[in-house]
């Protein structure tokens, strides 16, 4: 693995039986991905792409191939090995936010570090870095009820930055979001890769956003059938 490769995934596919039948959500993908690189995974629904990025973070396990993570192999490691892998190198984003709703925006970043038994007054600190960092030091003590849905996936983007991931994935982000707002979340996204020097791999099917990332993996029936530099290539 190269030492500028923060993602390797060599050959991997998921089946899964229904019924009498067996699905093939991924089918033999092999690709690589670099760190400060933000990297869009396009494809329809039913393409792919929740399946792929689940893989890759550990969330599931693969029929077949192998899955390596900042010099780890995600798919040989063990139930503890992966929530290690979890909680300290890989931060998720999801599209139905996922925020705790009887915690403020503080309380729902912190949640990571307190998992990690990060000390209370380095917590408290870290947290309003992360809130200034996107966008939300005045809204500490607010509720996700109290918030939009684009300052909502702000809190969520800042909790999967609580313990400094390497690798950042998010899974259609700007799904329940404007496509203003939706583009502005991606705005920050992009700026936190490069600036930070993390990775990020960022599932879509919005081909407005997908123009702003470095790299883009396009999936057709669990195939990836295309790399292409920008959308334009």
């Amino acid at each position: 693995m190269s030492g500028q490769d923060l993602i390797r995934v060599e050959g991997l596919s998921r089946d899964y039986g229904v019924g009498d039948r067996v699905v093939h959500a991924v089918r033999d993908v092999s690709l690589r991905a670099g760190r400060g690189e933000l990297v869009a995974v396009r494809g329809r629904s039913g393409a792919g792409k929740t399946t792929l990025l689940n893989l890759i973070g550990g969330l599931d396990r693969p029929t077949s191939g192998r899955v390596w993570v900042a010099g780890q192999e995600v798919t040989a490691a063990s139930e503890k090995d992966l929530l290690r892998l979890r909680r300290d190198t890989i931060g998720f984003v999801f599209q139905s936010f996922g925020l705790v709703p009887i915690l403020s925006a503080a309380e729902n970043v912190g949640v990571p570090m307190r998992l990690a038994k990060v000390p209370a007054a380095d917590r408290e600190q870290r947290v309003s870095v992360l809130l200034e960092l996107v966008g939300l030091g005045g809204h500490a003590a607010q509720r996700p009820y109290e918030m939009s849905g684009g300052q909502q996936q702000r809190v969520a983007i800042a909790r999967a930055l609580a313990n400094d991931p390497a690798l950042l994935i998010a899974d259609e982000p700007t799904g329940q979001l404007d496509s203003e707002t939706g583009r502005a979340v991606m705005d920050l996204l992009r700026a936190l890769v490069h600036a930070r020097g993390m990775t990020a791999l960022v599932a879509t099917h919005d081909p407005t956003l997908v123009e702003l990332a470095d790299r883009v993996l396009v999936l057709r029936d669990g195939r990836l059938v295309e790399a292409a530099e920008s959308i334009g290539v």
